[in-house]
């Protein structure tokens, strides 16, 4: 009944789909053999590792063990899974804004402050002797970019793909807070 359509469904997949996905999907066909269908859709679900996966094997083993129309379960988890997908990008779309309101904010936005702040209280051109200060508040606020974009990278699950820009955030930190403090202090 059931059972065979869906191997059938899954031995098509595991020939059609490249990759990690197939290779598992032939691996559980092949314990199928050696053992039953719904152990081996249980080993599949565990080897994937996700919890998405592991419920639709759940929904169809029980969907198999009381023969009943995989069709509406099917739709059903479509629908289930379209709602999760938006909830994702919505989550997605709100951690990317924070993620950037963190790094304008710590990258341009303070030692646009801080430059400001030095440049009008202990301008050079009133003799103030300041070269280390601002030297220590560069590297300081390099660093803090970079703290910073790291942050944001790991709240959206993107920290490798941050580090690739690490390099020109702290060297836009670092220039705004040197030209900033040059062209008010003088």
């Amino acid at each position: 009944g059931a059972g065979r359509g869906i191997q059938e469904a899954m031995m098509e997949q595991s020939r059609n789909v490249p990759g990690p996905l197939g290779k598992l999907l032939l691996e559980t066909l092949e314990e199928s053999h050696s053992s039953s269908f719904e152990a081996a859709l249980s080993a599949f679900a565990a080897k994937t590792r996700s919890s998405q996966v592991q419920r639709v094997m759940v929904l169809i083993e029980t969907a198999i063990e009381q023969d009943a129309p995989l069709q509406q379960i099917l739709s059903d988890l479509a629908m289930d899974y379209e709602r999760l997908n938006d909830l994702m990008n919505t989550r997605e779309e709100e951690l990317l804004g924070r993620g950037l309101l963190i790094v304008m904010f710590v990258s341009v936005g303070l030692p646009v402050l801080i430059a400001f702040i030095v440049g009008l209280f202990a301008p050079a051109s009133s003799g103030f002797q300041i070269d280390s200060f601002n030297q220590t508040f560069s590297l300081f606020f390099g660093a803090a970019s970079a703290v910073a974009l790291g942050v944001s990278g790991r709240m959206l699950g993107r920290f490798k793909d941050a580090l690739w820009w690490m390099p020109l955030w702290i060297a836009l930190s670092m220039g705004l807070y040197l030209g900033a403090v040059v062209m008010i202090g003088g």
